[in-house]
């Protein structure tokens, strides 16, 4: 199973990346497939820890795909790294080992401590089409840009339906991005 959470890692000099990434989980292990070159990867290797968010608030997707990665972030309990001030709840990880592969090694993890900090009260379709366009964000130079467009056309359906205020914002920052690649495509 896939999972989509926001990966906080550091390296040895304390400085924090927050990425958001689709995490596998299998049995018990969570594995971390970074793409090489990643700062999560590199900060993983270094570390031999990490810390997995689980969070509502989609503008943290969205603006890390858009180059907003200052969040507030507090310290993890048990690794030395750092928890997303918002995160509903976190994992932190112990690396265990490391399958690699020259384009996206996998980086098996234990989980060592859980905690839950708020309840989840539900997504609603904004969020959901906020997640996806991010995905669509993080693969513009993979995908056609007519199935962008027509994704980002499909999904505006529910988020026009059901957006709040933080998904309004990361709407924004994502269609910007969209926008901004068209143009050069088009040029």
């Amino acid at each position: 199973m896939i999972q989509e959470t926001i990966v906080t890692s550091q390296n040895n000099s304390g400085i924090v990346h927050i990425a958001p990434m689709g995490i596998h989980t299998h049995g018990d292990d969570i594995i971390i497939l970074p793409f090489r070159p990643s700062t999560t990867l590199d900060n993983i290797l270094e570390s031999k820890v990490a810390v997995l968010n689980y969070c509502d608030d989609v503008r943290i997707f969205a603006g890390c795909l858009t180059g907003r990665k200052d969040w507030p972030l507090k310290a993890a309990q048990t690794i030395n790294g750092q928890v997303l001030q918002c995160a509903l709840a976190h994992t932190e990880l112990e690396l265990l080992h490391i399958e690699d592969d020259a384009t996206r090694p996998k980086l098996f993890c234990k989980p060592v401590h859980t905690l839950n900090h708020a309840p989840f009260k539900g997504f609603n379709r904004a969020q959901y089409s906020v997640l996806e366009a991010a995905i669509l964000i993080s693969r513009l130079d993979w995908l056609p840009l007519e199935k962008i467009e027509s994704e980002i056309a499909y999904l505006r359906i529910g988020f026009d339906k059901t957006a709040g205020e933080r998904e309004l914002e990361a709407w924004a920052w994502l269609m910007v991005v969209i926008d901004e690649f068209k143009e050069k495509f088009r040029s």
